[in-house]
């Protein structure tokens, strides 16, 4: 084949990946552009999880009354235990088709509201706890065209709502915490069913308020967890329910634990091959101490202006404060494929909770972690549609973020409220997405989607550039697809591979050399969303898996 064609065909293909699905642009610029992808799902989007067949399974609750969306074939749900409804023919789960803007719908069998979860290392979602008859179960959903979700009852040994969950090297899930619970249990259970104390959380509870709940978990690179909670933080070795490490509280004290919700991620992982690897953690917004008994009382603080960020692997860490363009509640963040972090949704004042949040926050805000601090964040595009209580986002495989939710009401409330109840999904483009880029965008050829990869070794990525080349600008990252509810990305994870040799193999093809990660310390097994990034223009990404 000649390279004239071949080159012709790649542009055709990026011209189309640019421009795929069709559906309405909201904005479009240099900073970001929106996109209106369905009006109603029927279903209020409070969890979220992409899949590894580029489907996102979605879920609000149970408890509610009946949702805009059917359950086909005449199909109900008969739950005497519902606070709501007994026998319910509506949906309050959705399966939606990213590559066709479809959807269909799911159906739970017990109460999903403020629960949690995370991808096992065989790609099923693992979804546990909930409220009322679903505070102990646990749910599996399988990435197939036809399934539904399947539960065990009494899966887990102690009530979880509002617990975080996280995937462990081992290959188990923990989950932490939810309310009055201040200890942590392991999913799926082998040997013991036990819980652990962990007296971290009652500490960090304040009475009436709480501030502690859906704590942020990330798994550090020695295999401890790093556990937040309210205003500051412990290093965990679980195995043997042992506090390795305190850390400080943040500077002013303000807590950015739900209700005061903050987001928190844990920074690109870089430098993969040293000796000693850092890790960093970010944690952006949240509200004033005082501020969810004031909003109860109806008057609506200010959100936090404030990131904190840590180098938890230091040995004598502190915060260092930076300061964002905008005040943020509920907002969530999340890691793109160059590294970048996109901050999206949330209020500007109040706190979480129902009827408590005020003044939405339309813009997202890019935080660029390697930049001089003073110069990290750039203000996007706004959206018009607020996202506030129970909103969601997530990275999907061709970089663009999706969002939906946003209910700040106990019911679903459409019309005669200050903000109704939000059954549309949108996606978010960051600018690297524009058709200008499209000579710089790498396009992966090799190695096949869904292809597997072990720790430790060489991989050879092969892509395609038609444009000239910055072989010094060239990295391959790999993302763990995250849990996404109430402000927080379970289980997101961002490695940056780097690149060990980049060769030029003529027809504007090149062959990537890399090293993957050396332990499930840094990268447990699993799926993850494996880009090539070439002067911060990632290409779309494929799926491999890490065994």
């Amino acid at each position: 084949m000649s390279a004239t064609p071949f080159v012709f065909s790649v542009l055709i293909l990026q011209l189309l990946f640019a421009s795929q699905p069709c559906h309405r642009f909201l904005a479009a610029a240099a900073n970001g552009r929106w996109q209106l992808l369905q009006k109603s799902i029927g279903v209020s989007a409070m969890h979220m999880q992409l899949l590894r067949n580029d489907r996102v399974v979605v879920f609000d609750r149970t408890d509610f009354g009946p949702s805009k969306l059917p359950l086909p074939n005449g199909k109900c749900r008969n739950d005497p235990s519902d606070t709501a409804l007994k026998v319910d023919c509506t949906a309050h789960s959705v399966e939606y088709d990213v590559l066709t803007n479809t959807f269909r719908p799911l159906m739970v069998q017990t109460d999903v509201w403020c629960s949690s979860g995370a991808i096992m290392p065989n790609g099923n979602l693992v979804q546990t706890g909930g409220f009322n008859d679903g505070e102990r179960r646990v749910r599996t959903f399988s990435p197939c065209s036809t399934c539904d979700w399947q539960e065990a009852p009494n899966g887990l040994a102690a009530k979880r709502w509002y617990a975080s969950n996280h995937i462990l090297p081992d290959g188990r899930q923990i989950v932490v915490g939810g309310r009055r619970q201040f200890n942590y249990e392991f999913v799926p259970k082998t040997i013991t069913a036990n819980t652990f104390s962990l007296p971290f959380l009652s500490q960090t509870s304040e009475r009436g308020v709480e501030n502690n709940l859906y704590p942020f978990v990330f798994l550090n690179v020695d295999g401890n967890l790093f556990i937040f909670a309210n205003n500051r933080a412990i290093l965990l070795d679980y195995m043997k329910n042992k506090v390795v490490k305190t850390y400080p509280t943040i500077p002013g004290g303000d807590p950015r634990s739900y209700p005061s919700t903050g987001s928190a991620i844990l920074l690109p992982l870089k430098n993969l091959k040293a000796a000693a690897i850092q890790a960093e953690v970010l944690v952006c917004g949240g509200a004033p101490k005082g501020s969810y008994v004031q909003a109860v009382r109806g008057k609506f603080i200010g959100a936090l202006n404030t990131c904190a960020r840590i180098k938890i692997t230091d040995p004598n860490p502190q915060w260092v404060m930076e300061t964002m363009p905008l005040a943020r509640v509920m907002g969530d963040m999340i890691l793109l494929p160059n590294g970048n972090v996109l901050l999206i949704n949330g209020a500007g004042s109040g706190t979480a909770g129902w009827e408590l949040g005020r003044n939405p926050v339309l813009n997202p805000v890019l935080y660029k972690p390697d930049n001089k601090i003073g110069t990290r964040f750039e203000t996007q595009n706004p959206t018009t549609v607020p996202r506030l209580y129970h909103s969601t986002a997530a990275l999907l495989r061709d970089g663009r973020v999706l969002v939906g939710g946003s209910n700040p009401h106990a019911f679903y409330n459409l019309t005669g409220v200050l903000f109704p109840t939000e059954l549309s999904l949108e996606a978010f483009s960051p600018a690297y997405l524009d058709t200008k880029f499209n000579n710089i965008r790498p396009t992966i050829t090799a190695p096949k989607s869904m292809s597997g990869i072990k720790y430790g070794t060489k991989l050879t990525v092969r892509v395609v550039i038609t444009g000239k080349v910055a072989k010094n600008q060239v990295s391959v990252t790999m993302v763990a697809p995250a849990f996404n509810t109430h402000s927080f990305s379970m289980n997101q994870r961002l490695l940056v591979l780097g690149n060990d040799k980049v060769a030029a193999l003529g027809k504007a093809t090149y062959d990537i050399d890399v090293t993957t990660p050396r332990s499930g310390n840094l990268a447990p097994s699993g799926f993850y969303l494996l880009f090539v990034v070439h002067q911060g223009i990632p290409s779309r990404g494929i799926w491999v898996k890490l065994q």
